[in-house]
């Protein structure tokens, strides 16, 4: 998800980010990699949206028109390591807190970092928006090759 981490770097770098970079970028790759893998229909994409949260915090929220409902495997169900399907356990971990919720069509989820960007170093492009707007970007779905 080269594409999704490099959007959300350059994000966290207007806001003059500190502290849970490298968290918030690892939670962003696991969600859409979830969301290409599991959450979109073929030749469709997923949204990538990252929204002040807050007091000086991120949340990272990740769209897609797919059905189910993520959640993390029990441990009995785990798969073996080098298999994957661990990626929401690592946002459980690393992030405060995380969910999903409905979109039509589809679903969207999200986690939070309470203290990601730094509030002194907000740009006035990306400072708090008022409720219902956002800083976006659509990331497209890649093709996986044959």
């Amino acid at each position: 998800m080269p594409d999704a981490r490099t959007f959300a770097r350059r994000v966290l770098a207007e806001w003059g980010a500190c502290g849970r970079e490298d968290d918030v970028l690892l939670c962003v790759s696991e969600l859409a990699t979830n969301a290409l893998v599991h959450g979109v229909p073929p030749g469709r994409g997923f949204l990538l949206r990252m929204l002040p949260y807050g007091d000086g915090g991120v949340r990272v929220e990740v769209h897609d028109s797919g059905g189910g409902v993520p959640a993390v495997p029990e441990e009995a169900d785990a798969p073996e390591p080098g298999e994957g399907g661990r990626g929401l356990l690592l946002v459980g971990e690393l992030a405060d807190k995380w969910g999903v919720g409905e979109r039509d069509p589809g679903k969207v989820v999200w986690c939070e970092f309470a203290t990601a960007p730094a509030p002194h170093g907000r740009s006035p492009r990306s400072s708090p928006a008022p409720p219902g707007s956002t800083r976006r970007s659509a990331v497209p779905r890649t093709p996986a090759s044959p």
